[in-house]
């Protein structure tokens, strides 16, 4: 564990679209799989899984689907069970069939009074349209989460991860975006689990701009209309840049704009490193000029120059002494890593955790006519600004917190603007290279869309402390809990390329009523003697109070006639 030191403590139209859809799409479904390995006797077991979560997961599916079919009678599918064969060799190649097609087996442990169990299911889909084919994991292993919340989670994205089946299954081509090189921004591995999961939907490039006019356009002369200009992508994103734009470079992401292009910027404006914190106990948070200010600024967003404090914040592991000549780990929150969450009800951001940051900034906004900002993150209510330069020291986490300092409440740090943008270069250019037909040159852009954030570690996957692979988006292995940031991002890139249809559907969210495992151990044994002993008891009761009532009346006949 790396720790660090301190010396002091539009869901309907959606499925019309379907109807066109020929030939019909299949889908073959696998919940029921399982392979089942006990510790205790090392004896093999073939059985249905038949545990009720899992039967929740396939019930869901199967209305999901009968829901589809509804809006569309081209949609077919079967469930199949890949153990049902008696064969041991019949079922390893079946298996070994769905994880060449796509499947992945989730492995999930289960505890019981006879011991551990370990089971082996395929808990997916595979469409089939024309000669294509597309698998789709229902079920998914997820690092922190238990079995339940992993089923359940699965049971709010069936709607979402169907509609977004079909869509790739039917879609020949699939949308392209770029990842910006060349400017000091994230390399391939600390945004790989993002790319992986984008790749599902889009072709991701790594684009340098090298001051190259076409690197995200391209233009072609047509006889009608003389120069037609194309962005070649979709979205752009530009994570954590730490090095400066030329004016080219800034031309050439402008123009791209002014065409209709969509961008997810992840800007650091402050630039501070928890690595200077590890070795020597403080660091300097300075401005990180890049020579995007005046670009960001035209489009109506300003960066500010500061560093957000805020106490509800992601704790960090920190060495507080030795135990048995061990160093004892304890978790402070760390107030320079806010944990930030939408005050807003939004597709981008519903239902949406919390996103996990590192030394994230603030945002302000800038009026221009025909913008329209949104604010998507921001901090908690006990938040304060620090501009730079910050002098950050870990020796703070072994104080009290002055509440009184933390009075900024929901500094925002991401923001959506939507409209019509005017060119940074607007009357800054020549007459001459304006109005060249080769360049092409727009000054105000089509509909379009961006997304900015105060915080480059937005996106960053962290990578294994021993192994250094790739982890889950916003999984924090130190606290091995799980935040938004990877749907948030997902949500971002789809809203920005497609808008809000099925970023409203992804975006639902199914409350678990879990039960206390613990507490059913403790009193299991009372509470069957509750349900076996109870509803006799109350049968007995309710018949000796009838015959009583019976005889009463009876008597009381008797009694009149006499």
């Amino acid at each position: 564990m790396k720790c660090y030191h301190v010396t002091t403590i539009k869901k309907l139209d959606r499925y019309r679209q379907l109807g066109w859809i020929k030939p019909p799409i299949r889908a073959w479904i696998t919940i029921n799989a399982a392979e089942r390995f006990s510790l205790q006797t090392g004896r093999r077991i073939i059985l249905r899984l038949d545990i009720e979560k899992y039967e929740r997961l396939q019930r869901a599916t199967r209305e999901m689907l009968d829901e589809f079919r509804v809006y569309s009678d081209n949609i077919q599918y079967e469930f199949i069970n890949p153990t049902t064969s008696s064969d041991p060799e019949e079922r390893y190649n079946t298996h070994e069939n769905l994880k060449a097609r796509g499947l992945v087996a989730v492995p999930l442990r289960e505890d019981d009074a006879e011991g551990v169990k370990f089971q082996q299911i395929f808990p997916g889909i595979i469409l089939s349209y024309k000669s294509m084919e597309q698998p789709l994991q229902l079920l998914r292993s997820e690092l922190g989460a238990s079995e339940d919340e992993m089923v359940n989670r699965a049971i709010e994205d069936i709607e979402f991860n169907l509609a977004y089946a079909i869509n790739l299954v039917t879609n020949e081509t699939k949308p392209k975006i770029a990842f910006i090189e060349g400017h000091g921004e994230y390399e391939l591995r600390r945004v790989a689990d993002v790319t992986r999961s984008l790749q599902e939907k889009y072709l991701v490039e790594r684009v340098r701009l090298n001051e190259r006019v076409n690197a995200l356009t391209e233009r072609e002369q047509s006889d009608s209309s003389g120069l037609v200009v194309r962005n070649k992508f979709q979205a752009i994103v530009i994570a954590a840049p730490d090095s400066l734009f030329s004016e080219k470079d800034k031309f050439i992401i402008d123009q791209y704009v002014m065409h209709g292009g969509k961008i997810l910027w992840l800007v650091d404006p402050i630039f501070a490193s928890m690595d200077s914190l590890q070795y020597g106990g403080a660091t300097m948070g300075v401005t990180n000029d890049i020579n995007l200010d005046d670009m960001l600024f035209n489009y109506g967003v300003r960066l500010n120059t500061d560093l957000i404090m805020d106490m509800i914040a992601l704790p960090i592991p920190i060495t507080t002494g030795e135990v048995a000549g061990q160093p004892q780990i304890d978790f402070f929150p760390w107030f320079y890593f806010p944990l930030v969450t939408p005050q807003i009800n939004h597709p981008v951001v519903s239902n949406l955790s919390a996103v996990m940051t590192n030394f994230v900034s603030s945002i302000d906004t800038i009026r221009i006519p025909g913008i329209k900002k949104t604010y998507l993150l921001n901090s908690s209510p006990y938040s304060r600004s620090m501009n730079a330069p910050v002098y950050i020291n870990l020796d703070i986490i072994g104080y009290e917190p002055d509440e009184s300092l933390y009075t900024e409440e929901f500094l925002p740090v991401a923001v959506l603007l939507e409209g019509n943008f005017t060119s940074l270069y607007k009357n800054r250019i020549s007459p001459s290279l304006m109005y060249s037909k080769e360049m092409g040159f727009v000054e105000k852009s089509t509909h379009t869309s961006m997304i900015v954030v105060a915080d480059g570690d937005v996106i960053r996957n962290q990578l294994h402390y021993s192994q250094a692979y790739p982890l889950a988006l916003g999984y924090d292995q130190w606290t091995e809990q799980t935040f938004g940031n990877k749907k948030f991002i997902l949500n971002a890139i789809d809203y920005l390329t497609e808008g809000s249809e099925l970023i409203t559907i992804r975006s639902r969210e199914l409350q678990l009523r879990m039960l206390d495992n613990t507490y059913l151990k403790n009193n299991h044994l009372k509470w069957k003697l509750i349900n076996v002993a109870i509803p006799p008891l109350l049968v007995i009761i309710f018949g000796i109070i009838y015959v009583l009532l019976r005889r009463k009346r009876f008597t009381a006949k008797r009694t009149q006639k006499k």
